[in-house]
């Protein structure tokens, strides 16, 4: 703790004397039961005084006793709520007041906010308790919360944290719920979405007309929309349902038809949906779930929690079914367990009639968009997707996806980063000015910071999609709101196409906007949450599926020395044409073709690349290649595991991202521990050139081993094995040769790539083995979710905005 000294002459008293301190604490700490906390402190401890809420945070002054008042200053922190995060304690003398008990004061909302807003958080298990209980007076309450969990960033209209600056203000406290408010012994004392049965929110069920489907929903008859929900969803039906921050599609994750019907009707391909199931204990006949996995299933955010499945699963005595449409061809199962009063009630209370066990729990939204969070665009743009409509009249202030998440050595591993984490601040190593960065045009998250704090919003998806776009807007004038940055700085990637680059540079009104290389802000960014300072260079791996370089192609396999101020382009992956762009993307055998070619192995019609390109293509795609007709040069790891995974017969065609390289991590779990014998890529010595790497990885021998091994007849678990060996090995080989010659000896793994935990374990494995410091990512994505984050850092250092 900070202390200071009031203007002023202090009189020496003796130590049995009152004193007074203002105390300020910082952090999260408003909407997590706070001032109740030091209410209930200073009153035990015979204090006197008031706390309330400001922007800086909760500001308390406290008179009492010398020994009293340092006692509530060592415990304020240690002892704090559960939801709280404390961050910084500040105390000041100040003069004796002689006021008589404690108060909680109303909030103050002058001045700069400085705040923390917390997280959304599941239900805890004394709000499960009374929701389970019929003797309570919130038995089945689907919104019941208390100061420990429920809404707060997906309500928050601003700050500081009160009911009235929440979207609770439309609902007046019954006169119960009032009590409770204001009783400082209550579990709910200041709990801003404090509600019960008399005071709301309230459910409405609506259900389509099966005969025109054009037609406005009609509300249900019935006087239970959770029971009808139940029973429509045992019958088949997929209902759009509100959660807290938009809606989802769901479905019985057990009936093939339902979940087929969705997948069909939002046109997913083969892409995986999210599972919630009741317990833990309903899946872990289908999945291994270890005590990290358990812990994060069961916590207080429950985000979807990636799931290795068990090979050939037995059917468990009494388990739920699974159906096959769910995740076909998936190495994981993605599974999270019930977070809002809701979902415990769709999923059944004891007594209950029977119900799903099992629910498909998608986004509500159409491919490409933004999830819907408004109740009239979830009816008019979910029309073709839902057969029905669990709605209620809680308004929702930003979107907020499900957070996706997943153990990797024992630590996480964010997919996305979202519902529970956002907007909690990733704390930086080098303090900025108020900064802006928008990250990437694919998993857009942008990012506010200032000082030693970075907040990333919310994942807001693919900004190809208008509404996209509009969402993008209306997450960052909330996060300017809600964390009082006004931005004086703006950085963007340097692509010249990307939409988030074009609206910072049509909103800079004046101000600076720093272009940022992709690749380089990968880095930075796992630079940057393992918290290294000025002057630490690394070598930077970052592999991914696309990035604009410095010589106009693009990038995607790289090797880079870089620390926040600049990178040198150590390593690359040899270049090959990318035939059509987004086309090539979503046709695997085509990058198969264009790596084939550029290795100088004929298209024979027995390599399966070759069988799978149609006659009237193949000759069209000989002539792009040869005549360099839109085929941007690429150095891309995502397209080359791409090829390979059409190359050994893997996946010719993918329906949605990275499906072609996650299915070949598929078939390489399925590879015993002896893989045979190796490939390996050729290294060499790059040309002199702008943007021109030192050195060269050229793939043509691990693809001319692959072409062998085909034709042998080899396992395709077996040639998937082998080349994420070579990937990793190449790492190895990579970040040698850079330590050699530029003396650092520690490596950042980075990019879409490395969600790859088969691959970037191994690689992690292989560096410590010849002792390399390895920074993985562990507070934000790897992929383009965590970019803005980097972006930050480097515009900092690039402006000179970095706070001397």
């Amino acid at each position: 703790m900070t202390t200071g000294q009031a203007e002023g002459a202090l009189v020496t008293a003796p130590p049995t004397a009152a004193a007074r301190r203002r105390i300020t604490v910082r952090g999260v700490v408003q909407g997590v039961g706070f001032r109740p906390f030091v209410h209930t402190l200073a009153t035990e401890l015979g204090l006197t005084g008031h706390v309330t809420n400001t922007g800086e945070g909760v500001v308390a002054e406290v008179e009492g006793a010398p020994a009293a008042l340092a006692r509530f200053g060592e415990r304020i922190s240690g002892e704090a709520p559960p939801l709280a995060v404390v961050e910084t304690v500040d105390g000041q003398d100040i003069a004796v007041a002689g006021d008589a008990g404690f108060r909680i004061l109303p909030s103050r909302a002058h001045g700069p906010s400085r705040t923390l807003v917390a997280p959304d958080a599941a239900t805890c298990e004394a709000c499960l308790a009374e929701l389970t209980d019929p003797a309570d007076r919130r038995h089945r309450h689907p919104f019941l919360s208390c100061t420990h969990c429920g809404p707060r960033f997906t309500i928050v209209t601003a700050v500081p944290y009160d009911r009235a600056l929440t979207t609770m203000d439309r609902f007046p406290m019954c006169p119960h719920c009032a009590r409770e408010y204001a009783d400082p012994g209550d579990r709910r004392f200041h709990a801003q979405p404090i509600a019960c049965h008399d005071c709301g929110p309230r459910l409405r069920l609506l259900t389509a007309d099966p005969a025109d489907r054009t037609r406005p929903p009609r509300p249900a008859p019935g006087t239970d929309p959770v029971a009808d929900t139940r029973r429509l969803l045992a019958d088949g039906a997929i209902v759009a349902v509100k959660g807290l921050g938009g809606y989802h599609l769901v479905c019985d994750a057990s009936d093939d038809t339902a979940v087929a019907l969705l997948r069909h009707r939002k046109a997913r391909g083969d892409k995986p949906f999210a599972l919630m199931a009741r317990h833990a204990a309903d899946v872990e006949h289908l999945v291994r779930v270890g005590a990290e996995e358990r812990a994060l299933l069961t916590g207080p955010v429950r985000p979807i929690v990636l799931l290795r499945r068990t090979p050939h699963p037995a059917p468990a005595p009494g388990a739920p079914t699974l159906s096959d449409a769910v995740a076909p061809g998936s190495p994981d199962l993605g599974v999270m367990l019930p977070y809002t009063p809701l979902h415990h009630l769709l999923l059944g209370l004891p007594g209950d009639p029977p119900g799903p066990r099992l629910l498909v729990m998608t986004s509500g939204n159409v491919a490409g968009e933004p999830i819907v969070t408004d109740d009239d665009e979830a009816v008019r743009r979910l029309a073709h997707l839902a057969d029905a409509w669990l709605t209620h009249d809680r308004p929702i202030r930003i979107p907020c996806d499900d957070s996706v998440v997943r153990i990797s050595d024992g630590e996480p591993l964010f997919v996305r980063r979202s519902r529970g984490y956002a907007p909690f601040p990733v704390p930086l190593p080098v303090p900025v000015r108020p900064a802006l960065a928008t990250g990437g045009d694919l998993k857009n998250v942008l990012c506010l910071a200032e000082g030693h704090r970075a907040w990333l919003s919310a994942h807001i998806g693919d900004m190809d999609d208008l509404a996209t776009q509009l969402a993008f807007e209306r997450a960052e004038a909330h996060l300017e709101t809600v964390t009082g940055v006004r931005p004086q700085l703006f950085a963007a990637d340097r692509h010249p196409g990307y939409r988030s680059g074009r609206w910072a540079q049509s909103h800079t009104d004046g101000r600076p906007l720093v272009r940022v290389q992709h690749h380089h802000a990968h880095i930075a960014a796992a630079m940057a949450e393992h918290g290294l300072r000025d002057g630490r260079a690394v070598i930077g791996v970052a592999f991914d599926g696309t990035g604009y370089g410095d010589d106009h192609t693009v990038w995607g396999g790289e090797i880079l020395l870089a620390d926040y101020d600049g990178y040198r382009r150590f390593g690359q992956l040899a270049y090959v044409p990318l035939p059509g762009g987004d086309t090539t993307v979503r046709r695997p055998y085509r990058m198969a073709l264009a790596h084939l070619r550029a290795a100088g192995i004929d298209w024979a019609e027995d390599l399966p690349p070759v069988a799978a390109c149609p006659p009237d293509e193949r000759p069209l795609l000989a002539r792009q290649l040869e005549r360099h007709l839109n085929c941007v040069p690429t150095s891309s790891m995502g397209r080359l595991f791409d090829a390979v995974s059409s190359l050994a017969g893997v996946c010719h065609h993918a329906g949605y991202e990275a499906q072609a390289a996650i299915a070949l991590e598929a078939a390489a779990l399925e590879a015993g521990e002896d893989h045979g014998p190796g490939y390996a890529f050729a290294l060499r010595a790059g040309p002199a050139g702008p943007g021109a790497a030192d050195l060269v990885a050229d793939p043509a021998p691990v693809l001319t081993a692959v072409v062998e091994d085909v034709r042998a007849g080899t396992a395709v678990p077996l040639i998937a094995a082998r080349f994420h060996a070579a990937v990793a090995d190449l790492v190895r080989r990579g970040c040698a040769l850079a330590r050699e010659r530029a003396g650092l000896t520690t490596v950042a793994l980075t990019g879409g790539v490395f969600a790859n935990t088969l691959l970037a374990e191994a690689t992690a494995r292989l560096l410590r083995e010849d002792g390399f410091t390895v920074l993985r990512h562990r507070r934000v994505p790897p992929n383009d979710g965590g970019l803005a984050l980097g972006q930050i850092v480097v515009a900092a250092r690039t402006a000179g905005a970095a706070v001397r």
